[in-house]
């Protein structure tokens, strides 16, 4: 199971409710990406969310 590398992000867990209201499991899954970054000069590959690397986009 994939995590973010920023900000923790994974999979949760939660309930999918029929017209009868009977409960099955199911899992939400973030939206994680593949991502190569230059960190201290070095290319770093990382697994992270599209909401972080949103907000990396707009911080530079």
């Amino acid at each position: 199971m994939a995590i973010c590398e920023k900000c923790g992000k994974k999979t949760t867990f939660g309930h999918n409710r029929s017209f009868s209201m009977r409960a099955t499991n199911r899992k939400y899954l973030p939206n994680l990406q593949k991502v190569m970054m230059i960190e201290q000069g070095h290319k770093v590959h990382k697994v992270m969310c599209t909401r972080c690397i949103r907000t990396m986009a707009k911080s530079s």
